[in-house]
C-alpha cells in the first residue's frame, strides 16, 4: 500500500543545552504522526510531526477554519505538545497550522530566522509565562464601599427636612457612588498591573477592545513573564492580592506557568 502523502507540521522551536526528548504520552493533533525533533543549530530544535495531506492540506484546513470545535481540539493539542517542553530552557510555540511541505523546508525557514530566534530565545530563557485576570463583583463592592458611608447618610436623613430633598440627596449619592467606583476600579487595577510588573521581566495587557463583555467585568487581562527563580514569590504575591482585594470585591485569577506565548513576538 502506497504511503500516504505528507507535509511537515511545526508545533514550537527548542532550546536547550542537551537534545530534549518528545514525550510519548502528550496528546497531538488527531491524524499526526509521534512529534520528533530536527536539528535547527547549536542548542535549537524544532519540534515536528508528520500531517497527512488529507486531513492538513490547505483545502482541508480551509474547510475544517468553519468547525469551531474542530479548531478548538486542533488549538488545544497543539498547545499541549508545546507545553511537554517547559521544562527546557526556552520554548518558543509556533503559531497553529504552521505546515511545511518537507522538514528540509521547515529548517530552511528556521535557520532563515535563526537570528531573531536566538534573540527571543536569550529574551525568554528559564522564564514562563503567568496570567493575571481580575473580576469586578460590583455588587461586594458596592456593598465594600457603602458600608463606611452609611453613617453619613443617616446623618443627611436626620438633618433633612424635606423628604424631597432627602429623595434627591441619596439618587445623587448613589450616582456619585457610582462613578467613585469607576474611577477607584481603574486605579485599583493600574496599580495592581504595576505591583506585579515590577516583580517581572516583562509584562502584557490586553486593550480594553479585547476584553470580553460576558462574565464580568473584567477589569485586566494580562501576562507576565517570571524568571523560574521568583514563581514562588510571584505566587505569594498575587495570593496576599487577591485576599486584599477580595474585601473590596476584586476576584483574582493566576494560571500558569505556561511558554511565553505572549513574548515570543518582537
Amino acid at each position: 500500500m502506497a504511503k500516504a502523502a505528507t507535509a511537515t507540521y511545526a508545533y514550537c522551536v527548542v532550546a536547550n543545552t542537551t537534545r530534549p526528548r518528545p514525550k510519548r504520552k502528550v496528546a497531538r493533533l488527531p491524524g499526526m504522526g509521534p512529534v520528533r525533533l530536527l536539528d535547527v543549530d547549536r542548542g535549537l530544535y524544532l519540534a515536528v510531526a508528520d500531517a497527512p495531506l488529507d486531513r492538513y492540506g490547505e483545502a482541508a484546513i480551509n474547510r475544517g477554519l468553519g468547525d469551531l470545535d474542530w479548531v478548538s481540539r486542533a488549538a488545544v493539542a497543539h498547545e499541549a505538545v508545546v507545553e511537554s517542553f517547559i521544562a527546557e530552557a526556552a520554548v518558543l510555540p509556533m503559531k497553529l497550522f504552521t505546515i511545511f511541505t518537507s522538514d528540509e523546508r521547515a529548517l530552511t525557514h528556521v535557520r532563515g530566522e535563526r537570528q531573531r530566534i536566538l534573540a527571543v530565545s536569550k529574551r525568554v530563557a528559564n522564564q514562563h509565562e503567568w496570567g493575571v485576570r481580575v473580576i469586578l463583583d460590583r455588587a461586594r463592592a458596592v456593598r465594600a464601599r457603602t458600608s463606611t458611608t452609611k453613617a453619613a447618610d443617616r446623618s443627611t436623613s436626620a438633618n433633612t427636612v424635606s423628604s424631597g430633598i432627602a429623595y434627591l440627596t441619596r439618587k445623587k449619592a448613589r450616582r456619585d457612588d457610582t462613578v467613585e467606583l469607576a474611577e477607584h476600579a481603574r486605579e485599583t487595577v493600574a496599580a495592581l498591573y504595576d505591583r506585579l510588573a515590577s516583580r517581572s521581566s516583562a509584562a502584557k495587557r490586553k486593550a480594553a477592545g479585547e476584553l470580553p463583555v460576558a462574565g464580568g467585568p473584567l477589569l485586566l487581562d494580562a501576562a507576565f513573564l517570571v524568571p523560574r527563580s521568583r514563581a514562588k514569590s510571584f505566587q505569594s504575591l498575587m495570593a496576599s492580592e487577591a485576599k486584599s482585594l477580595a474585601r473590596q470585591g476584586y476576584g483574582l485569577t493566576l494560571t500558569g506557568p505556561w511558554p511565553p506565548y505572549s513574548f515570543v513576538q518582537d
